[in-house]
């Protein structure tokens, strides 16, 4: 079964906005643990507008789950993720002034430096996945640089997804069974949601995890989070 881990950038950014501890971060972490995620997510940016550096720690600590830190393979970011050293790191191309991440990454221009980031973190025992689109050069170059996972993006799939869900996840599915010919990892995010993640999960095949985050916390605003739980690790059986 695919898993699911809940991004909770989420709830660091309504705590961040008015400062204090509420929502608490922690304690919204270890809920989704307790309702059922298998995993949480979170992308720590530069400007320390959503998940902090301060909040790794604590997270690291306290969770039972997975722990999955993404975000761009900055010098800071690097020695944050070997001081703390989840179960996964997912490396993100998008640049500081990004409001969320819109692309994956071009494997072959960035090849040596992504190469040297993976050997890195797999060196401190570290999974590896990075964050692409389901192009099949794409994945070629994602496992030359060592990865052990991609993650596909699944923005342009969520975006055409009520015009023509049979050819907007087409390319995934094709890209899926390369990246498990490759002996690679399948991850997925970014605009799934209950929607579309039943249709997204039957069709791609070795689907091991989905990180979402924005999508999960609204439907939350209204259905409470253990349901919101519920209903999305049903859209994934």
């Amino acid at each position: 079964m695919t898993r699911l881990s809940v991004n909770i950038n989420k709830i660091a950014l309504i705590r961040n906005s008015r400062g204090g501890n509420l929502p608490d971060l922690l304690q919204v972490a270890l809920d989704c643990e307790k309702f059922g995620a298998e995993g949480i997510t979170v992308h720590p940016r530069p400007d320390q507008r959503h998940v902090r550096y301060d909040d790794i720690g604590p997270l690291k600590q306290k969770i039972q789950t997975e722990l999955n830190i993404e975000g761009n393979p900055t010098d800071e970011f690097i020695s944050l993720v070997l001081t703390h050293r989840p179960a996964q790191c997912t490396l993100v191309p998008d640049a500081p002034s990004a409001l969320t991440s819109d692309a994956g990454w071009d494997t072959l221009t960035n090849k040596d430096f992504l190469i040297s980031v993976c050997h890195l973190l797999k060196t401190a025992g570290i999974r590896v996945s990075l964050f692409v689109d389901p192009v099949a050069e794409m994945i070629q170059g994602a496992k030359e640089c060592g990865a052990d996972c991609v993650e596909f993006y699944t923005g342009p799939f969520s975006k055409n997804y009520s015009t023509d869900p049979e050819e907007a996840v087409k390319n995934h599915v094709q890209a899926a069974l390369l990246a498990h010919s490759l002996g690679l990892k399948i991850n997925a995010g970014h605009d799934l949601n209950l929607d579309n993640l039943s249709f997204y999960a039957q069709k791609v095949p070795h689907l091991d995890e989905v990180s979402i985050g924005h999508a999960l916390i609204s439907d939350a605003l209204y259905l409470g989070l253990e349901e919101t739980i519920k209903r999305y690790k049903a859209a994934l059986k």
